[in-house]
């Protein structure tokens, strides 16, 4: 039997609460053996992360380790230049043949799906969920699987934004994340 593994791509910078319970809910709505955080190397539609790629994976690995189904995978990291979705699905179909991979994406990108690198090719190596976000519909003639999951409006920009302010952040990322922040002093934390 196949393994089922959703995907949760992103810049983690910083991972906060939304991420982990958008792949939370969608690992239970789809009965999928785990969800694997992917971190950018460098988006091909967003700017660089702030902060380093080693430290995008501590953050995501001091909470990841607390849950068994949850996993990083640092694939995108591997390479160097832009990461486009096509080449990342390709390099695990090629190391993974007999997991099956669920592409968990926010509405945002569903709407850029027709933008995206070889779509036509993409949505046959894998299957695409699509999750809501504010301002955004889940339309598109695209073959997804859709799951509602609570709308969580943070973002990892605002959270900089607060921490520079020195506003608190402590219900914004998970507990692990915010010690993270804290010990390291990133993004200016005081």
């Amino acid at each position: 039997m196949m393994k089922k593994v959703g995907i949760l791509g992103g810049t983690f910078d910083p991972p906060h609460i939304g991420h982990f319970i958008i792949a939370d809910e969608v690992k239970h709505a789809l009965s999928l053996d785990e969800i694997w955080f992917i971190p950018t190397n460098e988006p091909p539609h967003k700017r660089q992360a702030m902060m380093s790629n080693q430290h995008r994976i501590g953050m995501l690995e001091e909470v990841t380790k607390e849950f068994s189904y949850f996993k990083v995978n640092t694939i995108e990291m591997e390479r160097i230049g832009k990461s486009y979705t096509i080449e990342t699905v390709k390099q695990l179909k090629k190391r993974f043949p007999m997991i099956q991979f669920y592409f968990i994406i926010g509405a945002d990108m569903v709407e850029y799906l027709p933008h995206w690198q070889e779509i036509n090719e993409l949505i046959k190596l894998i299957q695409f969920v699509g999750v809501k976000r504010s301002g955004y519909t889940l339309s598109t003639d695209y073959p997804i699987l859709e799951v509602n999951i609570p709308l969580i409006e943070t973002s990892s920009t605002e959270i900089k934004q607060r921490i520079i302010e020195e506003r608190p952040i402590h219900f914004f990322v998970p507990e692990q994340v915010y010690s993270y922040i804290k010990e390291h002093r990133l993004y200016g934390f005081k």
